[in-house]
């Protein structure tokens, strides 16, 4: 996937993906969130594009991708 880094960004126009994020709450633990926060610093990415590749990998007919 890529970053697409150095792309300037524009409110209501997607950049990775074909909609655009709106804002949501998620409850979680302190050791959940830091758990998500260690594999988005490994994977180079923000816990928000975690998030966001674990929920379309749901949606996958092969599940999520490594």
């Amino acid at each position: 996937m890529t970053t697409k880094k150095g792309q300037k960004r524009l409110k209501n126009i997607p950049i990775l993906h074909e909609e655009v994020k709106t804002k949501r709450t998620v409850v979680l633990t302190p050791s959940a969130w830091e758990n998500i926060k260690n594999e988005a610093i490994s994977r180079g990415i923000s816990a928000s594009e975690l998030i966001e590749e674990f929920g379309r990998g749901l949606k996958s007919p092969t599940g999520l991708s490594p």
